[in-house]
Order: structure tokens, then C-alpha cells, then sequence
């Protein structure tokens, strides 16, 4: 299941979206990570927030909620647990999360796009327990070891640096806890081929008759970036997580890992 990662961006099979235009960063990446400035992709994120939970199940070809729901249930929460979702865009895991601990329990959903955000509250206003906040991944605005498990779903790719967003998640957790990552992955297996070829041709388009097109060409090219699952494995294991394992779901064309946090060294 595992494909080399690439040094660069590939070069342009069919069918790949064009270059990045002024409207949306480039996707490249380097060995840290994303290589855009944080400042781009949450104005890019801003810009799409309107349209991002209709794209998003569009993208998945409607399987998005059933990843979504399988990354929840892996995090072993009960009935007043504690979670933090990263990168929490319109709110909806965090929503999942919370339902998962109940009114007694307490969810936190971080995002660097203040659009998402106003998003977020509005649609889940009525929560107790869940909320809301603008914030960094690489610097969350939590206290240590106050969550039972952290998440991250389809947004590790957009940080500049993957090994300290995990190692933040992984600071927030208390010890035993669990780091959980929903990502998009290249699979070259059979059943993922039609999901890939709509992933890298028709959903660019779809983004451009809704009007964003230069920042769906830009998720293309920043999944063609990220590295391969072992490769993340391995990261997350430097940004000090252990025990960690990572499954493939529909074909492979998406991955979740999890990684346990560690009880402190003596």
C-alpha cells in the first residue's frame, strides 16, 4: 500500500489540474510540509467556506460521512469524554465527536479560518459542551494532557510542518490517549481507480462551476504532495506518539492513523 514519496511535484499526468493561479497556493510541499504560508491557505479556506460541506461529500463521491464516522469510532471516547478536532472546518466531526461523549462530555474544534468557524457556530449553536475557536495547529490554544483523544480529517496536508501539528496534537492528549489522522492517499489498487480518476479530473471541475476552482485544483495538488502513509507513520512516531498503526478504507484512496500517547518519561 505504500508509494514512495515524491521529492517534487510530479510532473503533470492527463487530466491533472493546471498550476496554481493567484487565486489559491501552489500545494507543493517540502520536507516539512505544506509549503504555502499559513496566512494563504486559511484565506483560501475563508473563501470556500460556503461551499465546502456540499463539495466535500461531491469530492468523496458521498462516502465522505462514512469515513468521517469510522475515524470517530476509533477513538475509544465514551459518554463524557473529552476531544479536540483540528483543523475542524465547518464542524462537522467535532458535531460526531461530541454526539459520541454526550451532554456530560466536552468537544473543541480548532481551525485557522475564521469563515469556517462562523460556519461551525452557527450550524451547531446549540450545543453544550461543543465550541468553537479560532486557532493555529502548529501552536493550539489548549492546555496539556486536557483531551482524551485529538483528530485531524483531511487538513494535516495543508500544515507547513506535519512532525509539530502531530507533536501539538499529541501535547494536547493526556497519556494513553489517542491521536487520530483522516487523509486522502494515492492508492494504486484496482477498486480505487475510479475514485482517483474522479478525484484528480472531475472534482476541478465541479469546483470551477462553483465558482472555486483554483482552490479544488489546489487539493489535488497538495494530496499528489503529501507523503505516503509509512512515511506519516513514521513522522508521527518522531512527534512522539507510539504504538502506531494506519488502515487504508475505500481502496486506500483515503488512510487513517492513530497513534497513543506515550505516559511521561521518568
Amino acid at each position: 500500500m505504500t508509494e514512495p514519496r515524491p521529492d517534487a511535484l510530479p510532473s503533470a499526468p492527463s487530466g491533472t489540474p493546471p498550476a496554481a493561479t493567484s487565486g489559491a497556493p501552489s500545494g507543493a510541499a517540502t520536507e516539512r510540509g505544506n509549503a504555502a504560508p499559513s496566512s494563504e491557505v486559511g484565506a483560501m479556506f475563508d473563501d470556500i467556506a460556503r461551499v465546502y460541506d456540499p463539495m466535500n461529500l461531491l469530492s468523496s463521491v458521498f462516502q465522505e460521512p462514512r469515513w468521517r464516522r469510522r475515524r470517530v469510532a476509533m477513538t475509544g471516547l465514551g459518554p463524557g469524554g473529552r476531544a479536540l478536532d483540528v483543523a475542524t472546518g465547518t464542524g462537522k466531526v467535532a458535531a460526531d465527536l461530541h454526539d459520541r461523549v454526550g451532554p456530560t462530555g466536552q468537544v473543541l474544534g480548532v481551525d485557522l479560518s475564521a469563515g469556517m468557524i462562523d460556519v461551525a457556530r452557527r450550524q451547531f449553536a446549540d450545543r453544550t459542551g461543543l465550541g468553537f475557536q479560532v486557532g493555529d495547529a502548529l501552536a493550539l490554544p489548549t492546555e496539556s494532557a486536557a483531551f482524551d483523544a485529538a483528530t485531524i480529517a483531511f487538513g494535516m496536508r495543508n500544515l507547513p510542518d506535519y512532525r509539530l501539528g502531530f507533536a501539538e496534537m499529541a501535547r494536547s492528549v493526556r497519556p494513553g490517549g489517542r491521536v487520530l489522522c483522516l487523509e486522502i492517499a494515492r492508492p494504486r489498487s484496482r477498486s480505487a481507480r475510479f475514485l482517483r480518476w474522479w478525484f484528480d479530473r472531475i472534482v476541478p471541475l465541479i469546483g470551477r462551476l462553483a465558482g472555486q476552482g483554483s482552490a479544488y485544483g489546489y487539493l489535488v495538488r497538495s494530496v499528489q504532495a503529501y507523503p505516503a502513509p509509512d512515511r506519516i507513520a513514521e513522522i508521527m512516531r518522531e512527534a512522539g506518539l507510539a504504538d502506531v498503526t494506519w488502515q487504508g478504507m475505500s481502496g486506500g484512496i483515503v488512510t487513517i492513523h492513530v497513534g497513543i500517547v506515550p505516559p511521561p518519561e521518568p
